[in-house]
């Protein structure tokens, strides 16, 4: 796993994997370490993934830019209007970890990350030529200008 997001519902995932079965196996158990967090933190037993996880091969550095762009930034799309405006990385995805923030914009954790560096041409560099993300960016809708008038 190189990049997450929670969100209430689902989870956004950018996984690197050898092969079809190399996926299979990992997220079998990614789906069992969350069940264990899930169910210890809320005292319970059994399944807590109802679905199974939906795949997206990418294939160029743009589409894997946009993946990253999307999962990471993802909980700005759904934040209200007045909390957009702080430009915080959501603490329940790896944002904090990434490097690929334009500079002076975010402050990196120091801590151990919970995600693996990504090994891949693509995931590690190819995607930086179409420009590093913005911490400000809001999905699905453009940023903030001044009115013409």
């Amino acid at each position: 796993m190189v990049h997450y997001s929670l969100l209430s519902n689902h989870t956004h995932l950018i996984v690197e994997a050898s092969g079809r079965q190399a996926l299979g196996r990992g997220m079998k158990s990614v789906g069992a370490r969350l069940a264990r967090a899930v169910n210890r933190v809320f005292g319970r037993r059994g399944p807590v993934l109802l679905d199974r996880y939906h795949v997206r091969v990418l294939r160029t550095p743009l589409e894997v830019r946009r993946a990253i762009r999307y999962v990471l930034l993802n909980a700005r799309r759904h934040a209200t209007r007045q909390s957009r405006g702080a430009l915080r990385i959501d603490p329940a995805s790896s944002g904090r970890w990434f490097d690929g923030w334009k500079r002076g914009l975010v402050r990196r954790d120091r801590g151990a990350p919970s995600v693996s560096r990504p090994h891949t041409w693509l995931l590690h560099t190819g995607w930086r030529r179409h420009g590093l993300l913005d911490p400000g960016d809001v999905l699905g809708g453009a940023r903030a200008s001044p009115r013409a008038g």
